[in-house]
């Protein structure tokens, strides 16, 4: 069953509404667009939770910086809505049953920053290291439009993967900070079977450039690996994770670990949890990915 397909606020409000005062629940995914299995597997969740599910599709202007990639990002709706109707390359009737119900947000620019729009939403400390260092104002982006599309859907269980691990931690201290009636849900981050986080950017590299960025799951492989033998000087937990990167990629933006819930610098030695996150260029194209030691298995664990 094709999903519903909205594009003004007034009416996905009122369609969440409906659905609250019938004493069901509503879950949300935001995304850009171009979706793949990992998307899927988030709305998948979502259907779990919830008996209105609401997939927004919106490439965010305020996100994205200066000649970094907003114009060249993959619009593919027609192949997006095919995938949530179950009709993609995803097994069928991934997201094709007639229960939950599936409600597609389409909105446009003007739709989402009106005309004479000035508002944005300040973060703090969660927002300045790591991607914060080098993408100034990104993270305001991403905090304005989540909280933008949060006020339209109402109260809800928001559900985020944690492949974008600073983004999940920046938008689960908005919430609490702003009081949202909001439930935000992290999944765990969904892989190529040969161990690449599942992102849209993907489709930019080449077969070169995808083999080379196997590098950021090898590094981190290796680090979890080492970590599970009782490794815990944080200083050779990034050396052992920065080798493939450094010899793979264009450019190594960061290789850190961090306080897996405060983004804090690590001491010298890590505890028993503690995000690793890696962030680099393959080619032009800029790849994170990131696990919490202590917490996820070695990405290319068998089975």
């Amino acid at each position: 069953m094709p999903p519903g397909v909205t594009s003004t606020a007034s009416e996905l409000r009122k369609q969440c509404d409906r659905v609250r005062l019938r004493g069901e629940r509503v879950a949300f995914v935001p995304t850009m667009g171009a979706l793949h299995a990992g998307h899927l597997a988030l709305v998948e969740a979502a259907k779990r939770r919830a008996q209105l599910v609401v997939v927004s599709i919106f490439v965010n202007p305020t996100q994205f910086g200066p000649g970094e990639d907003f114009a060249r990002y993959p619009r593919t709706l027609e192949d997006d809505l095919k995938r949530l109707a179950g009709s993609g390359k995803e097994p069928a009737g991934l997201v094709s049953r007639a229960e939950p119900e599936v409600c597609v947000f389409v909105p446009s620019v003007d739709e989402m920053y009106p005309p004479g729009e000035q508002t944005r939403v300040h973060v703090g400390a969660l927002a300045e290291p790591l991607c914060g260092r080098f993408r100034p104002g990104h993270f305001e982006g991403v905090a304005t439009v989540v909280a933008k599309l949060l006020g339209i859907v109402g109260p809800c269980d928001a559900v985020f993967g944690r492949k974008d691990y600073q983004q999940l931690l920046v938008v689960r201290r908005m919430v609490a900070d702003l009081l949202m009636p909001v439930t935000v849900v992290d999944h765990p981050t969904m892989r190529e079977p040969d161990g690449l986080a599942m992102s849209s950017r993907n489709a930019y590299l080449s077969p070169d450039e995808r083999a080379r960025a196997l590098s950021l799951v090898r590094g981190l492989d290796a680090a979890a690996r080492l970590f599970g033998r009782g490794e815990r000087s944080a200083r050779e937990l990034e050396r052992v994770a920065r080798e493939p990167v450094e010899a793979a990629s264009e450019r190594l933006e960061y290789v850190e670990l961090r306080d897996a819930d405060t983004l804090a610098e690590r001491p010298e030695n890590v505890g028993e949890r503690a995000l690793l996150a890696i962030a680099c260029r393959v080619g032009a194209t800029r790849l994170i990915d990131n696990l919490v030691l202590g917490q996820d298995l070695p990405p290319l664990s068998v089975g």
